[in-house]
């Protein structure tokens, strides 16, 4: 009974022409995700028990085979968006329409913003971009140097529309990881974006990745973020990469720039709280985003 409950889950799938639309990214990333946790992960679990159920081998093969159908799919479609992408034609303001065409055309707005987290979104992106899987960090952190954890798209396009960048923008990730903000800041706006990543995996990924999309306007900088050159820079972002003294050096640094130009830090997570706090920084656009806990602010 269980194998024939497994067999029409997965030829439910596989019977649903919608999901082989290209257009239909959030649908598939669902009915993926189904094939692996319902389908491949239980069948890997009953496998492991002392007498399995006949007929696995057969409804693991049968999965396996749809959910590559269903990556090719992603595959061709990636591979289309790369070519514009590098042929200029798939930035900018296209590039959002590109993306709330898939995603909804409230994308980047208050009303677009889900629950906190991450969704078919990210894995668009982390598919778009050509991301498997986070390096293995080859330096150890200091006890205030705060984990990768990466920022979600929706954040990051709703941090491109409040702050309305533009080309005339210089933007700086501190604590980049493996570059998904400068990229994505840089397709939406076309502002000059720059990466500060102290980790040597991460920055060799975010460099290719920007490479093979030719975006010789992001440029990653391994560097620690204490010691890094934002004199060029307006635009700061921030996603709790540091905490305690470390941050406080850096929103330091941060001022000292101030001094010379109004700048606008934008902060996601706890260093939101520390930022806040800072007299030299004002509230920008009432701050704090209820849904999305994006808070941009601007120096006085």
């Amino acid at each position: 009974m269980l194998i024939s409950e497994l067999r029409a889950t997965i030829e439910a799938i596989a019977g649903d022409t919608a999901l082989y639309e290209e257009r239909n990214v959030a649908l598939r990333a669902e009915a993926l995700e189904q094939i692996d946790v319902e389908l491949i992960d239980r069948v890997a679990g009953m496998r492991a028990e002392p007498h399995p159920p006949a007929g696995l081998q057969a409804v693991l093969d049968r999965a396996e085979q749809v959910r590559r159908e269903l990556e090719g799919v992603d595959a061709a479609l990636f591979t289309r968006i790369r070519a514009r992408i590098r042929a200029g034609v798939c930035r900018g303001p296209a590039f959002l329409r590109l993306l709330r065409a898939y995603f909804g055309r409230d994308l980047g707005t208050a009303r677009g913003q889900q629950a906190l987290g991450y969704d078919s979104l990210d894995l668009f992106v982390n598919g778009l971009f050509g991301i498997r899987e986070v390096p293995a960090e080859t330096c150890a952190r200091e006890p205030e140097m705060v984990a990768y954890q990466k920022t979600p798209a929706r954040v990051i396009i709703e941090l491109a529309v409040r702050a309305r960048l533009t080309p005339a923008d210089v933007f700086y990730d501190l604590g980049s990881g493996l570059g998904q903000v400068p990229i994505l800041v840089h397709l939406l706006s076309g502002a000059t974006s720059h990466g500060v990543e102290i980790e040597p995996a991460f920055c060799e990924l975010a460099r290719a990745c920007a490479a093979t999309l030719g975006l010789t306007q992001v440029t990653t900088h391994n560097v620690d973020a204490r010691t890094a050159d934002y004199s060029a820079g307006n635009v700061f972002y921030l996603y709790t990469p540091f905490e305690g003294a470390i941050l406080r050096t850096v929103l330091e640094r941060l001022r000292e720039v101030a001094r010379g130009r109004n700048i606008t830090v934008a902060a996601y997570g706890p260093c939101v709280a520390e930022i806040a706090r800072q007299d030299w920084l004002a509230s920008h656009d009432n701050a704090r985003s209820a849904r999305s806990g994006l808070s941009l602010f601007r120096g006085r």
